[in-house]
């Protein structure tokens, strides 16, 4: 993996195995653990290298799991690994771009959906690649997924076992964009500036808020949205983002929580 870092942005380049065997005992401590020490930064764009964003799991480790009879053993290891990691993803004040340079399958393709944003080059595709080792998805997919391109479509994919290419994951709305090949790291980039410009509190609830929307009743989610707005109101981003407003000029919410 490197580790590099564009202004306040800091770009992991999954490389090698981590890219082509993401989610198998060498290589997915390691991938949790980087993501995890940059976590709290301003934005982390991921990405991957040649064709690959992220190939999911060794399948040469599940047959010597099979033949070893412990594969159950190996899968809980790894989804003990990687389930934690996406939720930590979603809940935390890091905005999380994925820059789609190749495939992204099974566990791959969580660690994908589980970022606020999605850009593709043309070579980026989308696969669920369960059903055709004989396995149920994981990483989050069949929760993720479905909120970006709706039930039945995502109920084709897995049960199709279809790969999208960057264009039909943009059409269904899997993809934010999708941009020329040597445009992908800046535009990651740019979209991870972007995202993440506000205030820590601001970014921090309006993940929290959009993760908990529709497991929510109307009436509980709207009191969320007051007890996080009412925490909002004592923050120092909100005491800079009025006098900008008042004093009508950009707010910098650098350092704000």
């Amino acid at each position: 993996m490197i580790v590099s870092q564009k202004g306040e942005v800091t770009i992991i380049q999954l490389t090698g195995g981590s890219a082509t065997q993401s989610f198998s005992r060498e290589f997915l401590p390691k991938i949790r653990d980087v993501i995890i020490q940059n976590i709290g930064c301003k934005a982390i764009v991921i990405t991957g290298e040649g064709k690959f964003f992220s190939a999911g799991a060794d399948i040469t480790a599940f047959q010597k799991s099979i033949d070893d009879g412990d594969s159950v053993e190996l899968i809980r290891e790894l989804t003990n690994i990687l389930h934690p990691l996406l939720v930590k993803m979603r809940t935390s004040k890091t905005i999380f771009v994925a820059a789609l340079n190749g495939a992204s399958a099974g566990g791959g393709l969580g660690l994908a959906l589980a970022c606020d944003a999605r850009i593709a080059s043309p070579s980026g595709k989308m696969a669920a690649s369960y059903s055709g080792i004989g396995l149920s998805p994981d990483g989050g997919t069949t929760w993720l997924l479905p909120r970006l391109v709706g039930e039945q479509v995502a109920r084709r994919f897995f049960l199709e076992n279809q790969v999208w290419s960057a264009e039909e994951a943009y059409a269904l709305g899997a993809i934010d964009e999708v941009v020329d090949e040597e445009l992908l790291i800046d535009k990651a980039v740019e979209i991870a500036n972007h995202w993440s410009q506000w205030g820590n509190h601001t970014k921090e609830a309006t993940k929290h808020l959009l993760l908990t929307q529709n497991v929510n009743d109307f009436e509980t989610h709207l009191k969320h949205e007051q007890t996080l707005i009412e925490s909002a109101g004592t923050t120092s981003a909100f005491a800079e983002g009025v006098d900008a407003f008042l004093t009508k000029r950009k707010p910098d919410f650098s350092n704000k929580e």
